[in-house]
């Protein structure tokens, strides 16, 4: 499998914007998806993170409530919405794949051996 992330830009401060991660290549409905972003300066974080099958998922404390993680397995992709943006959420976010990763693995990035190429999301103030 390999995997392609777009959608990002420049927003301003309390904007929306969606992310897509979109597979080719393989079994993607085997693989539990995640987004990480790494912000200038500073180490990857986790962001948010979907099970196989879309039932389970997992949002980083900074996110919470503000981004939703789904997939849509008949097109191979994966969304993250994201609204109400902060400057803070300035980064290149990168999608991230895994086979059968367990629910306490969600958000490590260890966890996923599949990582695509990054898109970059600007929040001006």
């Amino acid at each position: 499998v390999q995997l392609q992330a777009s959608g990002g830009g420049l927003v301003q401060a309390g904007g929306s914007l969606r992310l897509s991660c979109a597979a080719s290549g393989g079994s993607f409905s085997r693989y539990a998806i995640a987004w990480f972003r790494q912000a200038p300066g500073k180490v990857r974080e986790f962001v948010a993170a979907i099970r196989q099958s879309g039932g389970t998922t997992k949002y980083a404390d900074s996110v919470k409530g503000r981004f939703t993680i789904s997939r849509d397995n008949a097109k191979n992709t994966v969304y993250l919405q994201m609204n109400s943006l902060r400057p803070e959420d300035t980064a290149v976010y990168y999608c991230a794949g895994g086979p059968s990763v367990i629910l306490s693995s969600l958000a490590s990035e260890t966890a996923y051996s599949i990582w695509g190429q990054g898109t970059l999301v600007t929040v001006s103030s």
